[in-house]
């Protein structure tokens, strides 16, 4: 049964590929089958994708589907692949709303700033209106991304996005050169530095996705 992943946010500059890339990597590094299609025109994942082949990295392979039919481009897909990341656009709405449609999860990336967490709000409300004609589908959760540690901004962040009314990972991902240093050479912090501090929260975001995976039986059919 092929899991969908939305990682989507409509404001950029969240560390949506960022996030998209580490997980992908570290699922294929578990021995799944995964494959990223990136929805954003600017094709951040796909210029990711191409300094991996330069760099001669065997990384997940990288597909560019950036129109408003994703979700039919993905339904074709599923049964393919264990999973299925899309790396979202930003300020299309079309897109991530078809992004949502396709998704058994969707991962909302934000910076711990309440300014961030409020520009998330149009996306929550699109979220809860699919959810609402589709028995609760996707499952969404909210994702700390590039968190300054020591800061009283992430306490702040908590009770921001509590207020948005969806569950927020414990699991994060501080500000580190080393995830600016991933993108730029077609690699992920698992390569570059597998024993290292950020190695070892993409993980821990990935057990944590797993286990809900597991207590809700994340993944639906593959149907249409």
């Amino acid at each position: 049964m092929t899991q969908v992943i939305a990682v989507a946010n409509q404001k950029g500059g969240v560390g949506k590929t960022t996030v998209t890339v580490n997980l992908a990597r570290a699922m294929q590094l578990a021995g799944q089958r995964v494959l990223i299609v990136d929805s954003d025109p600017q094709g951040s994942a796909r210029d990711w994708s191409q300094a991996s082949q330069n760099h001669g990295y065997d990384m997940p392979v990288v597909v560019g589907v950036d129109r408003p039919v994703l979700e039919q481009s993905v339904q074709k897909l599923r049964g393919s692949f264990d999973v299925i990341l899309i790396d979202g656009a930003a300020k299309l709405q079309d897109m991530s709303i078809s992004a949502i449609k396709a998704a058994d999860l969707v991962l909302i990336p934000v910076q711990p700033s309440v300014l961030d967490i409020w520009a998330a709000g149009d996306l929550v409300e699109l979220i809860k209106a699919r959810q609402s004609v589709t028995e609760g589908r996707p499952q969404a959760l909210f994702l700390v991304s590039r968190q300054i540690g020591g800061t009283r901004l992430a306490q702040d962040a908590n009770a921001a996005l509590a207020a948005l009314g969806l569950p927020v990972l414990a699991g994060r991902t501080t500000q580190r050169v080393l995830y600016a240093e991933c993108i730029s050479t077609g690699s992920t912090v698992l390569d570059l530095e597998p024993n290292g501090a950020a190695a070892s929260e993409i993980t821990a975001i990935l057990a944590e996705i797993r286990g809900l995976a597991t207590a809700t039986t994340l993944g639906r059919p593959d149907h249409g």
